[in-house]
């Protein structure tokens, strides 16, 4: 099935649309950087609320203990 339905523009370009447009290709595909510059920062918050941070910091005590640091 075809792809039809386009991305409609708003009739006045505001700072809201211009900043949703930001990094977006041509093709209506963002940069992989600025995508992944939006993902990132949740990313982080919920790997430390759900315990991720003591992990890494769990695993890197005893890398470190290995090592004889």
């Amino acid at each position: 099935m075809a792809y039809t339905a386009g991305r409609t523009a708003p009739a006045g370009k505001g700072r809201r649309a211009a900043l949703a447009e930001f990094g977006v290709r041509p093709g209506g595909r963002r940069h992989p950087l600025v995508a992944a510059a939006m993902v990132l920062p949740l990313a982080l918050l919920l790997g430390l609320v759900s315990g991720w941070g003591r992990m890494v910091l769990t695993q890197a005590s005893s890398v470190v203990g290995m090592l004889g640091s």
